[in-house]
């Protein structure tokens, strides 16, 4: 089946579908929600649920990422965010929350400011020992750009899992400016399990899998913060990326010789219904970012910003108001009293394990979808 159509007389394009575009099905054996388990294992570590905290200043803090991971979740830390730039980054905090919505060149120039602060290898240090020293494990992300400049201080300062997080990353990255960050090369010499991404696609998948990557996210600019589309054109439709992601996981798992990569769905998963679909369509977890700004507790104090938004050069994203729905806890965990899928997502991902008659995450992958709609 070819899933390519013609755009005018020159273009073929391949139809993809995002995760509004499918629904899961309801199976003939249904079980109890109290009996299925959403355990997450990567490399060495073991986790009551399947959720990472994306590393934004508005979603994680150093005492964030403690309590998502008291929650059972992993919480990353932004190493190129306000914590490692500033002793004292609250009041920055502060200020961004309370920037006027009316005026978005203010906004966003404003933070370019304060984001302008050069970021300390002490502070690195510094806040990753703050989290270790909670019991936690610990992960810090960096852009590819910033990883061999800070990777070591990371390393040394006893970070668990390591995350090179960038709107896109690529394997085969060229430039005549710079010499490229040789990701191969890099995460052979590490001493700690890589995270890496976001691709969206098979091939890219594959060779970031090739370079020794524990797990890729999967995504390009898809998130509530991002203005990526509309900046520069380029959008992955999830579903389909994930889909795709899920099957160079599948063909490297081959090829490798049984070396299984994690694949963790990151951008576009607002509420939970759609981190349930991401989940079916093969996901081993997901990151994400405005469902845990929506937390009352959370840094960016009802305020979702992601590292687009500062950009010193070409910001394509904004700081983006959210709807407080409770605690860290009452988000993951309930009890809800919201009807759109804003709380309570580990209940929500169980309720649909146990209605599709899957008692595994891994089990709930092979769940059957259907589409629902064209956009």
């Amino acid at each position: 089946m070819s899933y390519d159509i013609e755009i005018g007389r020159s273009k073929r394009a391949r139809r993809t579908y995002s995760l509004d575009d499918i629904a899961l099905v309801p199976a003939r054996r249904t079980r109890d929600p109290r009996d299925v388990s959403t355990d997450w294992q990567i490399d060495a570590f073991t986790f009551p649920t399947p959720i990472v905290g994306a590393p934004m200043d508005s979603v994680m803090s150093p005492a964030s990422a403690i309590e998502l991971g008291r929650l059972g979740g992993l919480g990353v830390l932004n190493l190129e965010g306000l914590w490692t730039r500033y002793e004292d980054p609250q009041p920055y905090l502060d200020e961004i929350s309370l920037l006027p919505g009316d005026d978005m060149p203010r906004v966003t120039s404003r933070m370019q400011e304060i984001y302008a602060e050069p970021i300390k290898a002490e502070l690195i240090t510094a806040r990753l020992a703050e989290i270790r020293e909670a019991g936690v494990v610990v992960a810090g992300s960096l852009t590819p750009q910033r990883t061999q400049e800070f990777s070591r201080a990371v390393v040394n300062a006893g970070v668990d899992l390591f995350v090179i997080r960038g709107t896109t990353v690529s394997a085969e990255h060229v430039s005549q400016n710079q010499e490229p960050l040789d990701l191969k090369e890099f995460i052979y010499e590490l001493d700690v399990p890589v995270i890496v991404g976001g691709a969206a696609g098979y091939t890219p998948a594959l060779h970031l899998m090739r370079t020794g990557a524990a797990g890729v996210l999967v995504g390009f600019g898809g998130g509530a913060t991002s203005t990526t589309r509309r900046a520069l054109g380029i959008h992955a439709a999830m579903a389909s990326a994930i889909s795709d992601v899920a099957a160079a996981r599948r063909d490297y798992l081959d090829e490798s010789g049984g070396r299984y990569v994690h694949v963790i769905a990151d951008g576009g998963l607002g509420v939970s219904g759609d981190m349930v679909k991401a989940m079916a369509m093969g996901a081993d977890a997901v990151m994400i970012g405005a469902p845990l700004a929506r937390a009352t507790d959370a840094p960016g104090r009802g305020y979702h910003w992601g590292p687009e938004a500062h950009h010193h050069e070409y910001p394509r994203g904004a700081r983006t108001q959210m709807s407080q729905v409770g605690t860290l806890e009452t988000v993951l965990n309930g009890p809800s009293n919201h009807v759109d899928g804003t709380s309570n997502l580990v209940g929500a991902l169980r309720r649909a394990m146990a209605t599709t008659g899957y008692s595994t995450l891994k089990e709930f992958q092979r769940s059957e979808v259907v589409i629902t709609q064209r956009s």
